[in-house]
């Protein structure tokens, strides 16, 4: 299955259920609201993973939510796609201006919109689909939750699991403790920042029978770093 929340905000109750329907064949948790103040709602309480966004909404409007979402440090990254009867290129533009990815005029495939879904997390949220990752012959497949390497089964935890995932996704980018809590925990979860550190002694300790734990470093006083193989750099 995969890890990614999808919210909805559709006031039109058929397309709602054609929504939901085709998102939960595809995989994907669905949260289905119909009005831009249940979506703030649920923003508060969880981060979804992508937000599908009608126009021609009761009260506030799509684009006045999106901007909404944009301004906000802690849901400013939530790829959106606008879903809307409103097809002039004038509207596609203000759409897109307001900080929405993508932009599908109904009606509307199912599966065009599922498969431009899985393209916008490909590009925005990687650790949030399926696809099978591999980094120096480290390689990692959500699909079926097992890591190998150098021809050994590396046996992980579900959450060192995610948090390799997590850092495979993002390599080569320093993450600090809080940062890598809100992402691999979930901003909600109100745990210590020394958790991180545990759960990362725990992901070397796995690793080091195959040597990938040396992927692994430490950037002192900030938090962790993953080193990729995509910008040519030699294995640790």
């Amino acid at each position: 299955m995969n890890q990614c929340t999808i919210l909805t905000i559709e006031d039109e109750p058929a397309i709602s259920d054609i929504l939901r329907l085709n998102l939960k064949s595809a995989g994907y948790e669905v949260i289905s609201t119909n009005n831009v103040k249940q979506a703030e709602n649920v923003v508060k309480t969880i981060i979804p993973g992508l937000i599908i966004l009608d126009w021609m909404l009761p009260g506030t409007s799509g684009p006045t939510f999106a901007k909404l979402i944009r301004n906000d440090k802690r849901t400013q990254n939530i790829p959106i796609i606008m879903l809307t009867a409103k097809s002039l290129e004038e509207d596609k533009i203000e759409g897109l201006n307001a900080g929405c990815d993508d932009y599908v005029v109904k009606p509307f495939s199912p599966k065009e919109l599922v498969a431009r879904i899985r393209a916008l997390l490909r590009r925005r949220s990687p650790e949030l689909t399926e696809d099978a990752v591999s980094n120096f012959g480290l390689s990692l497949y959500p699909a079926t939750r097992t890591v190998s390497g150098n021809k050994q089964e590396i046996t992980l935890g579900p959450k060192e699991f995610k948090l390799l995932h997590y850092f495979m996704t993002h390599t080569d980018r320093v993450h600090s403790r809080a940062h890598l809590l809100n992402h691999v925990w979930g901003d909600h979860v109100f745990v210590e920042e020394r958790t991180v550190d545990v759960h990362v002694r725990r992901l070397r300790q796995a690793l080091t029978s195959t040597g990938f734990h040396k992927l692994i470093q430490t950037v002192r006083g900030v938090g962790y770093k993953f080193i990729g193989e995509q910008n040519n750099q030699p294995f640790p």
